[in-house]
């Protein structure tokens, strides 16, 4: 990649999809699914003034790995809903995206995925997913060598553990610097791919935490770290998997108060929320793994 900072430029191309107006067929489908997975709004019970942000190291308590029962354990609720939730029946992998930008006025705003991107325009992206899990991002720049940018040794301490439904920026909005907040286009043109992999237990043989940490500082100039080639094809093999998705054509509205809180300090979204502009769920309840894949078209010129 030309520089860690340029990553993102439009959504989305999917490979082997097909026609979005077949798959618009199933959109109230696929966003029912995904979105009563989230808590009910509740009317008498604030969100609070202020909450840490959630580890994104693996939870020390052992978890259930049974893809059956592994589902939401939201931070919204009861201790008792979320027991009875993990409980609930057999659900699909979701995973929803919407695409920002940043403003003349600095505010993040729904952005046209279909638009092109050019030099000092910035963007980050809110992911959101429908069950506890991994989130791993992979770059390829021009069909080179795949990298992994997220998780990030110098992030998070190279967690990538989210909770279902309590939204994650990347980049992340809490950043000490204006430059760290988003992600900024430069003058070289290029296409690039990003690669979203969400899964219900780490990947085998795929780095994180102190393991990645360890690796990028014992192999200083080989970091971002890469996939071997059986890892990235088992990868890759996902894309020919069914994928059920839904498009929301809501574009130009400005990121609203508990959509930031929720990314922030690590608050779960509830039904009254803003849906993402995109969200994707497996074909079948019985898949650990899904993964969408952004072609990413940044041109220089206007």
């Amino acid at each position: 990649m030309r520089t860690k900072i340029v990553l993102l430029s439009l959504l989305i191309t999917f490979a082997g999809l097909g026609s979005m107006q077949a798959y618009a067929q199933q959109d109230e489908d696929v966003r029912g699914s995904f979105l009563t997975t989230r808590p009910k709004a509740s009317t008498n019970t604030a969100k609070p003034a202020s909450t840490p942000r959630p580890s994104r190291r693996r939870p020390k308590a052992a978890t259930s790995s049974d893809p059956a029962t592994h589902t939401t354990a939201s931070t919204t609720g009861s201790a008792g809903s979320t027991a009875a939730t993990r409980k609930a029946s057999p659900q699909r992998l979701g995973l929803g995206l919407t695409l920002f930008m940043r403003d003349s006025n600095g505010l993040a705003v729904r952005t046209d995925p279909s638009r092109t991107f050019h030099k000092g325009e910035r963007v980050r992206v809110l992911i959101e997913t429908n069950a506890d899990g991994y989130l791993y991002v992979f770059n390829t720049t021009d069909a080179g060598p795949p990298v992994m940018i997220y998780p990030d040794p110098e992030l998070e301490e190279a967690g990538n553990y989210i909770q279902g439904h309590v939204p994650w920026e990347i980049p992340s909005s809490a950043a000490a610097e204006e430059r760290l907040r988003w992600f900024t286009f430069d003058q070289n043109s290029g296409t690039e791919k990003l690669y979203f992999v969400f899964t219900r237990e780490p990947l085998p043989a795929v780095p994180i935490e102190d393991d990645l940490i360890a690796y990028c500082r014992e192999h200083r100039g080989k970091c971002p770290w890469g996939p071997a080639a059986d890892v990235w094809a088992q990868i890759k093999k996902e894309l020919d998997e069914p994928v059920k998705i839904a498009k929301a054509d809501k574009i130009g509205g400005s990121q609203t108060a508990p959509e930031h809180q929720a990314a922030t300090r690590g608050i779960g979204l509830n039904r009254d929320d803003p849906e993402p502009s995109l969200i994707m769920l497996t074909a079948s309840t019985n898949k650990n793994m899904l993964v969408a894949i952004l072609d990413l078209i940044h041109k220089s010129e206007m």
